[in-house]
């Protein structure tokens, strides 16, 4: 039991040499980009919220 998890720790660590990781520099656009869009969707679902709810106040009464 102990060897199984000993091979698959090793076999872990050897897979972890084979990744790529991003630059510093590409997280930190990466991580630019994630907030700037989720910023503009927020601001885009908020305004055809705003506007469903006033036409649906208007035809509702």
């Amino acid at each position: 039991m102990f060897e199984k998890i000993k091979q698959f720790l090793k076999d872990v660590r050897f897979e972890l040499t084979k990744v790529t990781w991003t630059s510093r520099e590409e997280l930190i656009y990466s991580t630019i980009m994630v907030a700037v869009v989720s910023l503009v969707l927020a601001i885009f679902i908020g305004a055809v919220d705003l506007v469903l709810s006033n036409l649906f106040s208007l035809l509702l009464g």
